[in-house]
């Protein structure tokens, strides 16, 4: 950091026309933190060989080997730390998780569309959760194969803890599928806000877990307000609410299994995903083929394209696609973000479902309602906050 010196007497006083530069952009300093020093800018390693200098420039380069001087300036400087460029690293990751987030609800709006409008015209959701499951788990081994996306390293223990979450996903695939064929996109997703309830409570039952009032309290609205849009709903059906309340279930003990069985496994959110849709068809394929069969598959494909005509296989590729790419991308999104976040965003996404599917399907909704949805989801929000 020095530019010059020049002694003009055999003294460490005669020492003078120090020029002090500063760079414009520190990104990586190996000196300590430096504090605000009014004094002393000048530090002198060796000062012994000073005596011996000499005007000559010539004989000053030479004795610049004898000694070493290290000065910096400190009446204007700040702790210096290694990586001061984070603010700039914090600034692109929040602007990877928003787009994480701004994916995350499209792709979900997208596939709950078509999901109804597949379920409208081919009310027979065994196949549909099973189409959705096999696309996705054809779309990954089609990118390890060609390694677009590198194929996770399993091993017997990793497919043995993916069992129990693979059968909790597969029931609450299914169940939310037969929930939206039997009512309405947003009366489903009104039901599935109250998630949080069952949370606590299978975690209280099951695992023993205590939680402070703040969490307790906050379930009152998430289950007053469920209560009240389901009362209130114009079309309800038992068994669409029954599918709502079962995928809750399911998925709670599905996020427990994951939690547990998943510590100390390094498989990404992507393949971890991947992995969990082909177990799960493999589990609800046998079960599709009993409930429903091949033969009224055949006939209600048959009507549905009679009735709708080419679209109706888009439709259900579409749905196919985008239920794997929105789930994909929210397991990517858990690899980048807090679950605090994540269940803030989880939120934002139910209601941006629920709005979409009421102004896409011109869905009637009576006033209160309206407000029993929003309770529920003000509750899931508060809840949220407090359980963190």
């Amino acid at each position: 950091m020095i530019s010059s010196i020049k002694p003009v007497s055999s003294s460490l006083t005669a020492i003078a026309a120090v020029r002090r530069t500063t760079p414009l952009k520190l990104r990586f300093s190996p000196l300590p933190i430096i504090r605000n020093f009014e004094s002393s800018p000048l530090r002198v390693s060796s000062p012994h060989n000073l005596s011996t200098f000499s005007l000559s420039s010539a004989a000053e380069k030479q004795r610049r080997d004898g000694f070493r001087v290290g000065a910096y300036e400190a009446d204007r400087s700040q702790p210096i730390e290694i990586g001061v460029e984070v603010p700039e690293e914090q600034a692109g990751q929040k602007v990877k998780i928003g787009i994480y987030f701004a994916t995350w609800w499209a792709l979900n709006v997208v596939f709950n569309i078509y999901n109804k409008k597949v379920l409208n015209a081919f009310p027979y959701p065994w196949l549909t959760s099973t189409l959705s499951l096999a696309c996705g788990s054809l779309m990954m081994l089609v990118s390890w194969v060609t390694r677009v996306a590198e194929a996770p390293k399993t091993d017997l223990d990793f497919w043995k803890t993916l069992f129990p979450v693979a059968v909790a996903h597969t029931i609450g695939h299914v169940a939310a599928t037969v929930s939206m064929s039997k009512v309405a996109v947003s009366f489903t997703h009104i039901i599935k806000s109250g998630e949080p309830a069952f949370s606590v409570l299978v975690s209280r039952l099951f695992l023993g877990e205590t939680f402070p009032l703040p969490v307790y309290l906050s379930l009152l609205p998430i289950i007053g307000g469920c209560a009240l849009a389901a009362v209130t709903e114009l079309n309800f059906n038992m068994i669409g609410f029954m599918g709502a309340m079962i995928s809750n279930l399911a998925f709670v003990f599905r996020n427990i299994f994951s939690k547990k069985g998943m510590k100390g496994k390094s498989v990404s959110g992507m393949n971890y995903y991947a992995c969990l849709s082909m177990m799960s068809l493999l589990l609800v394929t046998p079960f599709a083929i009993a409930v429903e069969g091949p033969q009224m598959w055949a006939a209600g494909w048959q009507n549905a394209v009679s009735e709708v005509g080419p679209n109706f296989v888009w439709w259900v590729v579409a749905q196919s696609v985008f239920y794997h790419l929105y789930n994909q991308v929210s397991y990517m999104s858990l690899d980048q973000i807090s679950p605090l976040t994540f269940s803030v965003g989880n939120t934002m996404k139910r209601i941006s479902v629920i709005v979409a599917s009421i102004i896409i399907f011109h869905t009637p909704i009576r006033p209160v309602n309206g407000l029993g949805a929003a309770i529920a989801i003000l509750g899931t929000f508060i809840y949220s906050q407090a359980k963190q």
